[in-house]
């Protein structure tokens, strides 16, 4: 059986998910660069917000559910980077007239290859 000694000092991989509506998108590509983050993959999503009985039988076309045009980024990335965006991103935050703040959120990984 081979057995890979784990270097304590070796940071361990999280991966970093994060999500922005389309506005922001340039944005926070300037903050994963700010916070030393040079690899990540994104996708185009809808974001959905569970609207009230009331407002959904007053719209126009009720059996249509609009979502918001939004992005999600992910990054496998160390503590440190990972620590950066987040002050970037509450800074980023407290200036907003949108209830559409940046979100992230970070997953440990206990396997990789």
């Amino acid at each position: 059986m081979i057995r890979k000694r784990i270097n304590p000092k070796e940071e361990k991989m999280k991966l970093l998910i994060v999500t922005v509506v389309e506005e922001f998108e340039k944005e926070i590509l300037r903050l994963f660069k700010e916070a030393g983050i040079e690899s990540y993959s994104g996708s185009d999503i809808d974001g959905y917000k569970n609207a009230t009985s009331t407002l959904r039988t007053s719209s126009w076309f009720p059996s249509e559910k609009g979502g918001v045009e939004s992005s999600m980024f992910f990054s496998f990335t160390e503590d440190g980077n990972i620590d950066a965006l987040f002050k970037l991103i509450e800074a980023f935050n407290q200036n907003l007239d949108t209830n559409n703040p940046i979100k992230a959120v970070v997953v440990p990984i206990e396997r990789s290859i």
